[in-house]
């Protein structure tokens, strides 16, 4: 049986090295070790990436993937697509769920485009311009792509409903989401606080990666926001975020250098 050192491995299934440890820790890829104490894996291990890889694309948490990978490998083909179809199902009413807000939102953005390309009031802009609402009119219900989650209500002092201070990511999937920000963030030439946050100095490469990772925390916590500027082969990063959420910012993000 071929053997393969966690470089190896990562290399092959196209993953960093540190994604294959968390598994490790999380209960997903158990790893043998040598006498020298490097962890090693066999054929086997390949195959299992690709299950938890599927299991991610359908959107699954780390704990029903591991509970699938238990079934996985002590029973049948049967018992996996019976134990997967209640978290499809749950999968596919989150989706139509977040599909119908997304439909309702964009409606709003219509109708609102529909309104400013009418002829302007003369005059400032007041309610009557018909897509700033009346104060008597319902607040509108704030778009959510994820869940809704019990909070506290924290409306703002001139009415508006920020963003909740609460993550849809599960334990498992916050850490994940918290170790890819660290090793992304370990690039940073320089970590400087600003008002609210924290601004990173990236080289320029790291740019899509950056982007790409903001756009999935706006999912599942869009309470915090960020802004990109590229110029000169820098990228500079902000973060910001309510100050509720500090201890938050500091688990994702670290702390000033």
């Amino acid at each position: 049986m071929t053997t393969y050192r966690i470089s190896q491995l990562a290399e092959r299934a196209g993953v960093r090295p540190t994604t294959l440890r968390f598994y490790e820790q999380a209960g997903l890829l158990p790893a043998q070790r040598s006498e020298s104490g490097y962890r090693l894996y066999g054929d086997d291990a390949i195959e299992r990436l690709g299950f938890i890889t599927s299991g991610k694309r359908l959107g699954l948490p780390l704990e029903e993937i591991r509970d699938l990978l238990q079934v996985w490998e002590d029973g049948l083909c049967t018992d996996v697509r019976h134990r997967l179809r209640p978290m499809l199902a749950t999968r596919i009413a989150e989706a139509e769920q977040r599909a119908t807000e997304l439909d309702a939102f964009t409606e709003r953005l219509r109708q609102a485009l529909t309104e400013i390309d009418g002829p302007p009031r003369p005059g400032r802009c007041d309610p009557g311009c018909g897509f700033l609402h009346h104060q008597h009119d319902p607040q509108p219900t704030p778009i959510k792509l994820s869940p809704p989650r019990p909070t506290t209500d924290n409306t703002g002092d001139n009415g508006t409903t920020p963003a909740p201070i609460a993550c849809t990511l599960n334990g498992s999937d916050q850490a994940e989401r918290a170790q890819q920000w660290h090793e992304l963030l370990d690039h940073a030439q320089r970590r400087d606080p600003i008002d609210g946050g924290l601004r990173f100095h990236l080289p320029a490469h790291t740019a899509g990666e950056v982007a790409a990772l903001a756009a999935a925390e706006q999912q599942c916590c869009a309470f915090f926001t960020f802004t990109l500027h590229l110029s000169a082969g820098e990228l500079q990063f902000d973060v910001h975020a309510p100050d509720d959420a500090a201890p938050l910012l500091a688990d994702l993000f670290g702390t000033p250098n």
